[in-house]
């Protein structure tokens, strides 16, 4: 079973940076589709990014296009959220997940099999 670990949350300021990331253990990422989402107070679990079990191919939220950029280094067998520009809205809690094999990049958090147990980002105006 995969555990995955999220880390590199933390409070800023608007227009600043963060790093998000998601070690692994248990199985090599290169074998499952990643993916980032998040959830802020009294909303749903919403997708924010997706890379491909490939490497090739990333998908994001119309929210996160051109600010946010997830990798992943097979290396050290961990997924990154690179977070630019951060607005207040960006705040919530964020989650790695895993599908359970070789899919497609999917928005719909039922489609993940394995969950991390989440980081606070608190982005502040």
């Amino acid at each position: 079973q995969v555990q995955l670990v999220e880390s590199g949350g933390g409070l800023v300021q608007a227009g600043g940076s963060l790093r998000l990331s998601c070690a692994a253990s248990g199985d090599t990422i290169s074998n499952y589709t990643m993916g980032w989402f998040r959830q802020a107070p009294g909303t749903e679990r919403e997708f924010v990014a997706g890379i491909l079990w490939s490497g090739d191919i990333t998908d994001y939220a119309d929210s996160a296009k051109g600010r946010f950029t997830i990798s992943r280094d097979t290396t050290k067998n961990t997924v990154y959220l690179n977070m630019n520009t951060l607005k207040p809205e960006d705040t919530a809690v964020y989650y790695c997940a895993r599908r359970s094999g070789r899919f497609v990049i999917s928005h719909i958090p039922r489609n993940y099999a394995d969950w991390g147990q989440g980081t606070q980002v608190t982005v502040s105006s």
